[in-house]
């Protein structure tokens, strides 16, 4: 008789994890940026659906472990079909399939693009809370405010001014993510000192005529456009040669996540880098 209790049990503790699992809620996301915060926080069944662009290296950060998860396109049949407990998303993309989600019955999160970085444990915990994992999303919020605040630097009107140059000319301007990577790197950025408030086209001429210390290229993806050589220009190359010039994957802060602050480790050391090579 005892051992059959304790096989019993044995037999139902064995099951509590299951259970658990089964009970937290089936989510589905339609853009890239809660494509990876789910990716970091999810039970691995949990997950419905990410949009394709998650396994897309370029864009993701997490896109090696985006194979193993289904892929959904974000479209309201898509939506319908899978019949997700959660939908993420963004505030300017998927609209109609968000709302297809909502007409469902499924609880929508709707996610404003990250303007700082002190907007990223915000976001952690939003989805975190949505899809029933709040310590997790605590620990990984925590982690991040800790290294944030270990990379942070005290700022200066002397600072070294950066331009961040993508496909078409268009720099980075005040208000982006991108910009307070730059401030908490140690940089100004170019476009504002330049008088550039809004998303701007700089012509290479105007770089190089009167150049930031630093020039970074954000390449968004692969390819041979028009728009994406003008940033292998032999003119820039040789205006911004050296120390001046650094590659920053666009994946890095293209969306506010905790590896985010790997571009600000990346800036740091160019910074160095312009301090040793100056004369």
């Amino acid at each position: 008789m005892k051992g059959m209790m304790a096989a019993i049990v044995a037999g139902f503790l064995a099951c509590v994890p299951l259970t658990q699992a089964l009970a937290l809620p089936r989510v589905a996301s339609l853009n890239l940026c809660t494509d990876q915060l789910l990716l970091m926080l999810a039970e691995p069944g949990q997950i419905v659906g990410i949009t394709p662009l998650a396994r897309d290296c370029w864009n993701a950060v997490l896109c090696e472990q985006a194979q193993h998860v289904p892929v959904l396109r974000p479209t309201a049949e898509n939506v319908v079909a899978s019949h997700p407990d959660v939908v993420l998303g963004g505030v300017y993309t998927a609209a109609v399939a968000m709302q297809a989600g909502r007409e469902g019955g499924a609880q929508v999160i709707a996610l404003p693009p990250a303007r700082s970085l002190t907007d990223i444990p915000g976001q952690i915990m939003t989805v975190a809370n949505a899809i029933g994992v709040p310590e997790r999303g605590r620990q990984l919020a925590t982690a991040f405010a800790t290294r944030l605040a270990s990379l942070s630097v005290a700022r200066s009107s002397t600072d070294p001014t950066a331009a961040v140059y993508a496909a078409n000319g268009f720099v980075t301007h005040a208000g982006s993510l991108p910009d307070d990577v730059l401030a908490h790197a140690g940089f100004r950025n170019y476009a504002t000192l330049m008088g550039h408030q809004a998303s701007s086209r700089f012509s290479l001429e105007l770089l190089i005529a009167q150049p930031p210390d630093l020039l970074i290229l954000d390449r968004s993806g692969k390819g041979t456009s028009l728009a994406q050589s003008m940033l292998d220009h032999p003119a820039l190359k040789q205006a911004f040669a050296g120390a001046h010039h650094l590659d920053l994957p666009a994946r890095l802060w293209l969306c506010g996540l905790p590896q985010t602050l790997d571009s600000v480790v990346m800036l740091r050391n160019a910074r160095h880098n312009l301090e040793m090579s100056a004369p």
